[in-house]
């Protein structure tokens, strides 16, 4: 398909395919984790944004030079979240409390002014444009985006899942919740969550998170990868920047959830020349601009990244925590 073929010519650039790997500039982005499989949009864990940082020393001149355009596809201009707690290993096993704290994160997001940096990009303008300024149709930030959630734990999700799995629960979500057409499924993004103990080989050490994008009767269904983050630990927040042991469940979340809603089928929507999407630009920066921190939203106070804005600086783009 259209966004599959544009996705493997970004992979091209700097990954062998199938493999996973690590850009000289970029640790986020573009891989191919599954044979047959359309890519996924990896978050990079700590450690590997800050190889990236020190591996490239035109690192930073790079990302704050390189905005973010529009490849052709959709973006969601009215996002809608589910969340999908994914086998009977929920049952009563919730050490950290991920699942109200992704709750009540997602609950309140919509019309934040955290998320409103998403609002500045668009779709229906031409290919290759920077700044839609006023054209077309933005992305949406309205209150209520997060619909519902599902514990889907009448049995055993598998204890190391694979992607094709992952994306076979997104599209058994999308029928649970009557999202049974390619019109219904445009703006919504499914975030399938594991118990602790039991992800993805790859997680926590090759990346924290990932979405990407599979074809269905029921059209294509945007879906993130959203492992028990406090398992993974300091490479996937915890304590980052000093923002407490659950830091990195809102930052890794926060971050999937903006990039589903400006590139949700992988890559046609908003990208820059590197392939790195709104959060990957703006990954475990821990100090100046950008740096991550708490941000208030109606339901609580909770850790955030920075999310790429090319209007930062008279255009020049940068990390911004509103917009």
């Amino acid at each position: 398909m259209f966004q599959y073929a544009r996705a493997a010519g970004f992979a091209a650039l700097s990954c062998l395919l199938l493999t996973p790997c690590l850009s000289h500039a970029q640790a986020g982005g573009i891989r191919y984790i599954e044979p047959g499989q359309p890519p996924v949009m990896i978050h990079p864990t700590v450690e590997q944004s800050e190889q990236a940082r020190q591996a490239d020393s035109t690192y930073v001149f790079s990302r704050r030079s390189n905005n973010l355009s529009y490849h052709g596809g959709n973006i969601e201009t009215a996002p809608k979240l589910y969340l999908i707690l994914w086998g009977s290993q929920w049952n009563n096993n919730d050490p950290s409390g991920e699942a109200n704290i992704l709750r009540s994160f997602y609950g309140g997001v919509g019309g934040s002014s955290w998320f409103n940096t998403v609002t500045q990009y668009c779709q229906g303008v031409a290919n290759g444009t920077v700044f839609c300024n006023g054209a077309g149709q933005p992305v949406g930030n309205q209150s209520g985006m997060f619909v519902n959630y599902w514990y889907d734990n009448t049995s055993a999700a598998p204890s190391s899942p694979t992607q094709s799995q992952i994306a076979a629960e997104a599209v058994k979500a999308a029928g649970h919740f009557g999202n049974t057409t390619s019109a219904s499924n445009l703006n919504v993004q499914y975030v399938v969550a594991t118990a602790t103990g039991d992800s993805e080989s790859g997680f926590g050490t090759q990346w924290c998170a990932y979405h990407s994008s599979g074809s269905s009767s029921y059209g294509n269904v945007a879906y993130t990868y959203m492992p028990y983050i406090t398992d993974a630990g300091a490479s996937c927040g915890a304590n980052f920047n000093n923002l407490g042991p659950n830091a990195g469940m809102t930052i890794v979340g926060g971050h999937e959830m903006a990039e589903s809603a400006t590139d949700p089928f992988p890559s046609s929507g908003w990208v820059d020349s590197r392939g790195s999407e709104i959060g990957d630009k703006c990954a475990w920066i821990s100090s100046g601009q950008g740096a991550s921190a708490d941000v208030t939203l109606s339901t609580g106070t909770f850790p955030v990244q920075s999310l790429w804005s090319n209007a930062f600086s008279n255009d020049a783009g940068g990390c911004v925590l509103s917009y």
